[in-house]
């Protein structure tokens, strides 16, 4: 029978996902999408760039109190200074002076004090606030980020290293904050910027050209030091990806680390990754500090300019030795926003790149199909399947599947053998939509799979692992996985049913046991019992068995195979077992070989045949018809 339809899916370059991101300028791009997510938060912004506009006009009006107030009208008064502005300054110490029966200098000190503390609390106020609104931004964007990859299938990271997906995730945005809030500390230095110019023009143009002057060599040492920068820090974010993806790998693996004694071969390659990370540290802090050196210098030098030239005027009466004083303090207003750029372009640059592999993942579109038109699925569905002509492949040039074509009745059970590769598990995936199929059709009571809402058909699977995942939280949480249509009284019937109610009520909080990480406090017989609950809680009509009974000792595989039987009593059920005892009451047997259908029948058909699947029950009979003999001998003597 020919295929009934085509699915092509697209090829993707995964690579690029793990590839380093290059590019020579600031991407503004990504910066205006992550404003985004600070929209929602705009009051909080409002309120912090009312706060930083106050603590800027204060901070400049500071060194007017010591230029003017303290030196040119008080210690050193100067015909030169009346013509210039003092902004109120002058008149507000002589009022607290007056006020308050103090000094003059007492006066001045007063409201050097006054300033100095009000722009220290408007600055406080202003990053509270700043750091209020990205904070619930990156939150957001945390929980959007971790949605998107929920939403990437199977595909995905059968491609994709979980140790680079988890970096995204947790350090790029945490690496987020530092970004946003350089941006808000950059706006709280450049407004007192654009003041300090302002008066630093008043007082004399000659000099403000002389330091306006020295600028573009600022810029121009900035440009090349963000392209020195750029490529540097991307590295330095993908050295720290690499040594993620390398512990998890060693962690997760550690069993099969110790037994084939490849400690120390790990640690050496653990060392050379850390050895890179370390290089690539070292050379983006040798930059970084090389240009603080270089743009402090030039601050420096600009003092030094200002203090020959503004001495020379004073000497010459041209100007006031207050005016000097306070240009020079204004010079150092509009220094520090420079000297504090240079300072953050590390920061800035590492968090540029998180930006970008961010956005990189939020992009990544890569999704199965959802229908334009879903087909609405009855409450309880009769649990009729069909592969029609199925082929699949993971990789384009190797299908594992190859017109596979089957039908399963509705309450009836069928068994898949095979050899490991011969795509057993992955009729399974195909099944529940984890990939679109190639070539091919699978129906569910008669309508196309693609038809159907993935999370409708989904919950109408029930699938059991031989490697069950317990998640982090106490029995109950896993039975139920915090469905709240699942009740206590439910979850406890059902592991009452599956025989995992005995086990359970011995732990020490029974259904409140707090499981440690993977369920290393049950055995394996347990933890599959456990599964079994939380397929028997949810009541699917179809379920799938995928090595369920694999690594299970006799004793307790008698246990789980009553379970079993409760299990897929009156539903579809598929069995996947290399163990051929476990799937003799099964209704059919299906027998794959590299990806093909080579035998269908009932279990003594198939035997009939002696063809595969009797080879594959002899092989195993035989097998353990030995030992018993073996046993029977030394019972024997």
């Amino acid at each position: 029978m020919s295929s009934m339809t085509t699915r092509s899916p697209e090829k993707r370059d995964y690579s690029a996902f793990d590839a380093d991101l290059t590019h020579a300028a600031l991407n503004y791009t990504m910066f205006v999408r992550l404003l985004g997510w600070i929209r929602p938060y705009w009051s909080s912004l409002a309120w912090s760039v009312g706060f930083i506009v106050i603590s800027a006009v204060i901070s400049v009006l500071i060194p007017i109190v010591t230029g003017r107030v303290v030196i040119d009208s008080i210690m050193l008064p100067s015909e030169q200074a009346e013509t210039l502005p003092d902004y109120g300054m002058i008149e507000t110490a002589d009022w607290i002076a007056a006020s308050f029966g103090l000094h003059d200098l007492a006066a001045a000190t007063v409201l050097w004090l006054t300033l100095t503390l009000t722009s220290a609390i408007a600055m406080y106020f202003h990053r509270l606030t700043l750091s209020t609104a990205i904070l619930q931004a990156l939150r957001d964007l945390r929980i959007d980020l971790f949605k998107r990859l929920e939403d990437k299938p199977a595909s995905f990271y059968d491609h994709v290293a979980v140790g680079r997906v988890m970096t995204r995730v947790t350090n790029d945005v945490s690496n987020l904050y530092d970004l946003l809030s350089s941006v808000g500390m950059f706006a709280g230095e450049f407004v007192p910027f654009f003041l300090a110019l302002f008066f630093m023009w008043a007082i004399s143009p000659d000099m403000t050209l002389i330091v306006l002057a020295v600028l573009p060599v600022v810029g121009v040492a900035v440009t090349i030091f963000r392209r020195l920068m750029s490529d540097t820090f991307r590295k330095v974010r993908n050295s720290v990806s690499n040594l993620n993806q390398y512990m998890q790998e060693t962690l997760i693996g550690m069993e099969v680390v110790q037994l084939s004694g490849r400690e120390a071969q790990n640690e050496t390659r653990f060392g050379e990754l850390n050895a890179t990370n370390r290089q690539l540290n070292y050379r983006a802090t040798n930059f970084e500090t090389v240009f603080g050196s270089f743009t402090a210098s030039l601050g420096n030098i600009v003092i030094a300019l200002i203090i020959y030239f503004g001495g020379g005027q004073v000497v010459q009466e041209e100007i006031s030795l207050g005016s000097v004083v306070l240009f020079t303090q204004l010079v150092n207003m509009m220094i520090n926003p420079v000297v504090m750029l240079s300072e953050q372009f590390n920061q800035l640059f590492r968090s540029m790149a998180s930006g970008e592999r961010i956005f990189q993942a939020i992009d990544w579109e890569e999704r199965v199909k959802e229908p334009d038109d879903p087909v609405t699925l009855p409450e309880r569905i009769a649990g009729n399947i069909e592969f029609r002509n199925v082929t699949f492949g993971y990789y384009d040039d190797e299908h594992v599947l190859k017109d596979v074509s089957v039908t399963i009745e509705g309450g009836r059970k069928l068994a898949i053998v095979g050899p490991t590769g011969s795509g057993k598990s992955t009729l399974i995936r195909l099944l529940a939509r984890f990939y679109d199929i190639e070539d091919g059709m699978i129906f569910l009571d008669g309508h196309d799979v693609n038809r159907i809402r993935t999370a409708d058909l989904r919950a109408r699977v029930g699938v059991v692992l031989q490697d069950f995942h317990i998640f982090s939280g106490t029995v109950l949480d896993n039975i139920t996985l915090n469905n709240p249509d699942i009740t206590r009284d439910a979850a406890v019937a059902a592991a009452r049913r599956v025989h995992a109610h005995s086990f359970i009520e011995q732990l020490p909080d029974g259904y409140d046991t707090y499981l440690s990480e993977r369920g290393q406090n049950l055995s394996q017989g347990q933890r599959q019992l456990l599964a079994f609950a939380r397929v028997l809680a949810v009541d699917p009509e179809i379920l799938v068995l995928d090595e369920a009974t694999a690594n299970i000792d006799t004793a307790t595989e008698l246990l789980i195979q009553e379970a079993l039987h409760v299990l897929m009593a009156e539903r579809t059920s598929i069995v996947i077992a290399h163990r051929l005892a476990t799937i003799q009451d099964c209704d059919h047997v299906l027998v794959l070989h590299h990806g093909e259908v080579r035998e269908y029948g009932t279990h003594d058909e198939l035997l009939a045949q002696k063809g595969i699947y009797y080879t594959l029950h002899e092989l195993q009979f035989q097998d353990s018809r030995a030992v018993e003999e073996l046993l029977g001998g030394f019972d024997e003597t």
